[in-house]
């Protein structure tokens, strides 16, 4: 089946969330290190990554406290320089081949504004809070569908995730692609689930030019 779609899951598959976790630990008053090996073992263990608060602040409400952040001049905040090195070359290439390049991830209202404000080569922006549904909820990946205008099959998503980008990228019919950096893809990369369910595995996104041309 020929590719005709890429599309790009946001942290850790294009953004370097060091900043953006390193901020939240200032913000808890606890060190970085700290609060980087207890995010880990959250993850490791299976948990929702916002059980990582919890540690340290018992009752944290991310939402609210995003918005105290916001008041206190200190809001979250990503740039160019925590983009991966190889998004930019990678996208080109894609969108030079002449394949439909999408980026939705699970981000805030602010973040999509942070994305489309550097100017991306890509065809299309959004976040869940845009759509009002969050992976990995199989409708968040419908809308992916909807927007790419194409079928399911002709979509490669790409996340660093097993339980919230590939598995039900997988469940809609997508293919997909596995991408090994940033907390989970190398937690859990030796997961029986990432072999059996991603289409590629991948340890850069300028590898997806080969792939899309290998389809057609």
């Amino acid at each position: 089946m020929t590719l005709r779609a890429v599309v790009f899951d946001v942290g850790e598959t294009l953004v370097d969330e060091t900043r953006e976790y390193g901020t939240w630990a200032d913000w808890l008053g606890v060190p970085r290190h700290t609060f980087a090996a207890a995010f880990g073992a959250v993850i490791a263990t299976g948990l929702d990554y916002r059980e990582t608060f919890q540690i340290f602040r018992p009752g944290f409400d991310l939402d609210r406290e995003r918005q105290a952040r916001v008041d206190a001049g200190k809001p979250e905040w990503f740039g160019e320089d925590d983009l991966y090195p190889d998004v930019r070359p990678a996208l080109s290439r894609l969108r030079d081949m002449g394949a439909w390049v999408g980026i939705v991830g699970n981000q805030t209202k602010r973040a999509g504004g942070l994305l489309r404000g550097l100017d991306l080569p890509a065809d299309f922006i959004a976040t869940s809070d845009d759509w009002g549904v969050q992976k990995p909820d199989t409708a968040f990946f419908d809308k992916v569908i909807e927007v790419a205008v194409c079928a399911a099959d002709e979509i490669v998503y790409v996340g660093d995730r097993i339980d919230n980008d590939i598995t039900p990228a997988k469940k809609v019919g997508m293919r997909t692609a596995y991408i090994r950096r940033g907390p989970w893809g190398w937690i859990h990369r030796n997961r029986k689930d990432v072999a059996e369910l991603s289409d590629w595995v991948i340890d850069d996104l300028t590898e997806l030019s080969g792939i899309v041309a290998g389809s057609r």
